[in-house]
């Protein structure tokens, strides 16, 4: 009875922990989405109240949707990340596949090489990257963001995906081979479906920062032609004054796509962080 007792206490202790998480992340998108809808004198005077009859004002969002470039921002941002994150599940993929299945001089090496990737930001090499770009003529494209944001993800990719496919059964791929199948289908036909937890969990680590990123759209594409919904969001701030209903609309509507996302992989994510590998 008191072993029982003891369970259910660390269990509620747990969840009670794990919501209080949830609240506090939670809190900055719920101010931002509550006043979004709101007049700016109704931001200002009651930041933290629900919109009423009398403070509802949808100003933020006409503002946005009238700035004519706004949509272009966010095709951008919709080009760049889908590009960026099917470049990083594909050779992310490919690359955890050979350092899990083949031994080779190097293997282990490589394998650390790739994870220093994670350890160290990709924003100490901006000079050199800013080079590059200039001398290939890549500045100001969209080219140039998904090429930056390909590397950027590779490494933690590689790193979760060879761990899965390191659990993928040897009989299930050697039985595979001994049918005639290649190994290329090897890897699309019966190893990815094994690992969609992971694919999952590295889609939605990957694709966060790419859509939230500012650094690298300010130095690399800010042409009014390349900008994304992040770069794009500065338009309504100013030095002297600034646009917060527009700012927060924009914001908003930024969040859109990761929920998006969110709901798609959720399952596959959960199981994904909560399994060590492939059974």
């Amino acid at each position: 009875m008191s072993s029982a007792r003891t369970s259910l206490s660390r269990s509620a202790a747990a969840h009670g922990i794990l919501l209080l998480y949830t609240a506090i992340a939670l809190f900055p998108v719920f101010v931002v989405v509550v006043n979004s809808f709101k007049s700016r004198r109704a931001i200002f005077a009651e930041p933290l109240a629900l919109p009423t009859p009398a403070t509802v004002d949808l100003i933020g969002y006409r503002t946005v949707l009238a700035q004519g470039d706004f949509l272009l921002y966010f095709q951008n941002s919709l080009v760049v990340t889908l590009a960026s994150l099917a470049a990083v599940l594909l050779f992310g993929a490919m690359a955890a596949f050979a350092l899990s299945e083949y031994r080779f001089r190097g293997n282990a090496l490589t394998g650390l090489y790739l994870a220093l990737g994670i350890m160290i930001p990709i924003r100490l090499g901006t000079v050199a990257i800013l080079q590059l770009m200039v001398a290939s003529g890549l500045v100001n494209t969209l080219t140039a963001l998904i090429l930056v944001y390909t590397a950027q993800g590779l490494p933690l990719a590689i790193f979760i995906l060879a761990e899965f496919m390191r659990g993928v059964s040897d009989d299930l791929k050697n039985a595979g081979r001994i049918d005639g199948l290649s190994e290329y289908r090897i890897f699309f036909r019966l190893v990815l479906p094994l690992v969609r937890p992971a694919m999952a969990t590295v889609a939605v680590f990957t694709m966060i920062p790419i859509w939230n990123d500012l650094w690298f759209p300010l130095i690399l594409a800010p042409a009014e032609a390349t900008k994304t919904v992040t770069l794009g969001a500065q338009v309504f701030i100013g030095q002297f004054v600034t646009n917060w209903n527009a700012v927060l609309a924009a914001l908003s509507l930024a969040i859109l796509p990761v929920l998006v996302l969110y709901l798609i992989f959720s399952r596959q994510l959960i199981r994904g962080l909560t399994a060590g590998a492939v059974k």
